[in-house]
């Protein structure tokens, strides 16, 4: 076996999935791609087993699409750590892994996988070294972001070909319609909706519902289901669901595994996606998106908001612009989005052209996982 062949990535899952849904696209595309033995150490199996079904939470230990997976107890197995290590998301990685790793010659090459921002300052920190306090051992911080001077974003082979594919055959759209239950009508706007608990969901559904065309809204199960249950005066609302008002259609749909969604949002002409994950699937999708940044108490998020709309705001012309950043700073402010659904609504062919055209700039990019891999290698004694 070649230097660097064997891989563990450890992950936490928290309850908004994108922890784990990062970590395993990684996982998966390092194994069918570039040929390694991966062991992904995952907190809560349960968790995970929405986005992916073939996951049996029963089980400490099972092979899916190639990769080991593991359950990470809190009374950790005295295991041989792999030549490269994947800490995801500051997860912190068990005393007994640690000091197995320090006891090792060469020492593992250790990564600290961090979030994904589009803020300036992330191009100088990433790659950077830290030594361990006490241990001889050096973390890595490694960045994934939207310049060459990042880490990139998870894009495996052959996805841009497969929705193109996807987007331009109607038959499949109408199977993938079908499979969910759901039969848009014609002329009518697709939008996918998944976020966190907004209050400004009412008004948003209120401006689609009396508008002047036709909305349909696919809600895959998320936390905004109470709230829009209480627009509808439901009680409650569970898969399969249907609600009319206006000129709103809603259907509510169970959480979709990984690869069913993405096919939601090259099916959509509008996708709200909420985290990480979401937003660059959605990104990926060449559609237009709203994000609902993860909200931190100390309102770091607007600045990573901000850093972000800077970026994919270039090109559009100072109207769009304009109308695009209100829309999505409403609905992170959690009020306003009604209103200013309307004025971005009036951009939405410029906006529309724009989404494909900067997919094609990031396409530019090394895909992360090949990227990973190359740093990687490089720190190998």
């Amino acid at each position: 076996m070649a230097p660097g062949r064997n891989w563990d990535i450890f992950c936490t899952v928290v309850d908004n999935y994108g922890d784990i849904g990062v970590t395993w696209r990684l996982a998966r595309q390092l194994v069918a791609e570039h040929g390694l033995n991966v062991r992904l150490w995952v907190d809560d199996l349960a968790s995970f087993q929405h986005l992916c079904p073939a996951i049996n939470p029963n089980l400490s230990e099972q092979s899916v699409d190639g990769v080991s997976v593991r359950r990470w107890d809190k009374l950790f197995p005295d295991v041989t750590p792999a030549a490269v290590v994947i800490e995801a998301f500051g997860c912190e990685l068990p005393q007994n892994y640690l000091v197995a790793m320090a006891a090792m010659q060469p020492k593992p090459v250790w990564v600290n996988l961090e979030y994904l921002s589009a803020e300036d300052w992330v191009e100088g920190c990433h790659g950077l070294p830290s030594p361990h306090p006490r241990l001889p051992l050096t973390q890595y911080f490694y960045f994934p972001g939207f310049s060459a001077n990042t880490g990139g974003l998870l894009h495996e082979s052959g996805l841009t070909r497969r929705r193109m594919d996807f987007q331009r055959d109607p038959a499949a759209q109408a199977d993938f319609w079908a499979l969910l239950s759901v039969k848009p009508a014609p002329d009518t706007l697709r939008v996918s909706l998944f976020g966190y608990e907004n209050p400004a969901v009412a008004e948003l559904l209120g401006a689609w519902a009396e508008g002047a065309s036709p909305v349909l809204c696919l809600l895959p199960e998320s936390k905004l289901l109470p709230q829009i249950a209480a627009f509808f005066g439901a009680t409650g609302l569970v898969p399969g669901d249907q609600r009319q008002r206006g000129n709103l259609i809603l259907h509510v749909l169970p959480f979709l595994p990984q690869p069913r969604y993405d096919k939601l949002l090259w099916a959509c002409d509008l996708n709200f996606v909420r985290g990480e994950d979401s937003l660059v699937r959605a990104l990926w999708a060449a559609r237009p998106l709203v994000w609902h940044i993860y909200p931190q108490q100390d309102d770091a998020h607007r600045a990573k908001l901000d850093a972000f709309l800077a970026r994919y705001c270039a090109g559009l012309s100072p109207q769009a612009a304009t109308a695009l950043q209100d829309f999505w700073h409403a609905w992170n402010a959690g009020k306003g989005a009604g209103l200013a659904w309307l004025n971005y609504r009036q951009h939405q062919t410029e906006i529309d052209a724009h989404a494909g055209r900067w997919v094609d700039g990031l396409l530019k990019n090394q895909d992360m996982a090949a990227h990973l891999v190359k740093f990687c290698q490089s720190k190998i004694e």
